[in-house]
């Protein structure tokens, strides 16, 4: 299998274009990301790859400037050097701490989740997966059936399953996610898990699940609110995740013709949570 390794320079830095410009790239095909100081590399299959979209996304930025370069990613594994130093143990209150295998020295928390990510991302270092995780960690999870939305490694599933969840449906767009999370899962000895290769056309809409979290960027959110609120019973939660502040007024209205209404607000480092019920699904 043949990557495309590309080189992106975002001027000026930092970290929240950064963010998009990744949501961005993921949806485009890419499959794995690392930091630079100026930017980021990605990585896409060379038959998935997409000059024309490239372009369209790098010239969406307003005030910063995205440019590029691409070559062909060298035969050898190009996510060797992540795999192998993994990521600093992240610590969420004394609820959760993420880490990887290599990293077993970690502060005390109640629930230890260990990972070995395919990607730098889905971790828990951003501000949404920690505002999900907190949140996780407040609401009573015992008999519950979860749905994971682009489940990345895996690790809000794995909380759940950790709270007393007894089903969680992960699924995601992205088979190296698929097979993270399924390694993940079996990492940490947690059991209930259907995990799906696809987006939300794949999640059931048999109205059975109690909630529903989808950490994903906010056009992918209104796109697949309504398979979202087809999976939930009546009185079911949706938290989201994955977008700013100023695009909560968009999300409720959608969400309000669809019976939600909202819990829970949450704002971390400009980007938001929210925790909805669905109250009438007749609306």
């Amino acid at each position: 299998m043949k990557y495309f390794e590309a080189k992106f320079t975002i001027k000026p830095y930092d970290e929240v274009a950064a963010d998009v410009l990744t949501a961005l790239l993921g949806e485009s095909g890419f499959e794995a990301f690392l930091p630079t100081e100026d930017g980021l590399l990605g990585y896409v299959q060379q038959q998935d790859y997409n000059e024309e979209e490239t372009q369209r996304i790098a010239s969406t930025f307003g005030q910063h400037i995205v440019n590029y370069t691409i070559r062909e990613a060298p035969e050898e594994d190009w996510n060797q050097t992540w795999e192998q130093e993994g990521f600093e143990p992240i610590a969420v209150d004394d609820l959760v701490c993420v880490h990887d295998t290599n990293h077993t020295e970690v502060p005390p928390c109640r629930y230890d989740i260990v990972i070995n990510p395919r990607m730098a991302f889905g971790t828990g270092t951003h501000p949404t997966t920690r505002q999900i995780l907190r949140q996780l960690c407040n609401m009573d999870l015992s008999g519950r059936r979860i749905v994971d939305a682009g489940c990345g490694t895996g690790v809000l599933g794995i909380l759940s399953a950790m709270r007393g969840a007894n089903h969680v449906f992960s699924y995601d767009i992205d088979s190296w996610s698929v097979e993270n999370t399924l390694t993940n899962v079996a990492l940490n000895r947690v059991e209930g898990f259907d995990v799906r290769e696809g987006d939300a056309s794949v999640l059931p809409q048999d109205a059975s699940y109690d909630l529903v979290i989808a950490n994903i960027n906010r056009n992918i959110l209104l796109q697949d609110m309504n398979r979202f609120v087809g999976a939930l019973k009546t009185g079911g939660q949706l938290l989201l995740s994955g977008f700013y502040e100023e695009d909560i007024p968009m999300l409720e209205e959608k969400g309000h013709g669809m019976g939600l209404r909202i819990e829970k607000k949450g704002i971390a480092e400009g980007w938001a949570m929210l925790l909805l019920r669905l109250v009438d699904i007749g609306l």
